[in-house]
């Protein structure tokens, strides 16, 4: 488990150089007193490990800006990728505080060895566009969601596609989330494109979304809590990590039939593939016993495809 004393961690993602997995995480200091207010101080932290379970911290990889800036506020989730040239680009969020509400936006930063980042001089690379996206503007959400930005090679071999956490235009104000999406030729200049999937399956937003293929099936991770939730889909739950099934990792994704994975004692999931070749599922603990804020990584729980669904085992063992 990685945990930290005087800080929380939660959302997180992963990089592997092929000898040791790195975990890059939102981490916020414990003096805040208030869980929630982590969400504006959080900062990029980075550890190493060789078995996802023992970690040392390295160097933090990023901090928000000096305002005024895009991301003046906090870093927040991201993705990171290796161009075919060896360098490495970090994808993250920025948030900034403006008249109207919180804004988010997506840049990056780039390095040769995943310890030392630059930001890059073109950030932000993405926003929303109101011509597919929900924005401040439309009045219906407590932030303009545009965020999380997860990065894949095309798997026939034309560029990158990002999977964007974002809400439509239409629909019931807490049933409007969608899978974002943006395509890139080199991973710098960036064409968003409408989402692929539709508002209208029971998420108002789905967070930290990461796409893999387990055992031959292709799937859609994200996490949602029931407070984000269309009521149809609440009902009789508190949201956690969940898994869609897919026709591909570019879609489409059959949001609608997304199965429940953890209960929100575990949030953020993230699957990972371990040296032998095994998948194992993390996520950070949300909600303790006591119905508090925990805020630290989980070790790995192992997971497999079978019987038209991806399942999971010991969740919360080591709690």
């Amino acid at each position: 488990m990685f945990t930290l004393p005087d800080s929380w961690v939660w959302d997180f993602w992963f990089a592997d150089d092929g000898e040791r997995h790195h975990l890059f995480f939102l981490y916020a200091s414990r003096a805040l007193h208030e869980p929630d207010a982590r969400h504006y101080r959080a900062s990029i932290g980075h550890a190493v490990s060789d078995d996802l379970v023992s970690w040392t911290r390295v160097a933090d990889a990023l901090v928000r800006s000096d305002g005024p800036a895009w991301d003046d506020l906090a870093t927040w989730t991201g993705s990171v990728v290796r161009h075919p040239d060896g360098t490495w680009f970090l994808f993250y969020t920025g948030a900034t505080l403006t008249p109207e509400g919180n804004v988010q936006r997506i840049g990056y930063a780039t390095s040769s060895d995943l310890m030392t980042w630059h930001k890059a001089p073109e950030n932000p690379v993405l926003e929303a566009d109101p011509r597919w996206y929900e924005t401040l503007a439309d009045g219906q959400w407590h932030d303009e969601a545009f965020r999380d930005p997860w990065v894949l090679p095309d798997p026939d071999g034309d560029g990158w596609h990002m999977l964007i956490t974002a809400r439509g235009r239409t629909g019931p104000a807490d049933d409007r989330g969608v899978v974002g999406h943006a395509w890139s030729t080199d991973l710098r200049t960036w064409e968003l494109r409408p989402p692929l999937t539709e508002p209208g399956q029971g998420f108002g937003q789905l967070e930290v979304m990461q796409v893999e293929v387990v055992d031959g099936a292709p799937l859609l991770v994200f996490s949602c809590l029931a407070t984000d939730m269309a009521d149809e889909r609440a009902g009789g739950t508190t949201g956690g990590v969940w898994a869609a099934p897919a026709a591909s990792v570019l879609g489409p994704f059959d949001v609608a039939a997304a199965q429940q994975l953890t209960d929100s004692s575990l949030y953020s999931g993230k699957l990972v593939r371990r040296r032998d070749g095994r998948w194992a599922l993390l996520a950070f603990h949300h909600d303790g016993p006591d119905g508090q804020f925990v805020g630290s990584v989980s070790d790995p729980i192992p997971v497999r495809w079978a019987d038209g669904k991806l399942l999971v085992e010991q969740v919360g063992a080591d709690r």
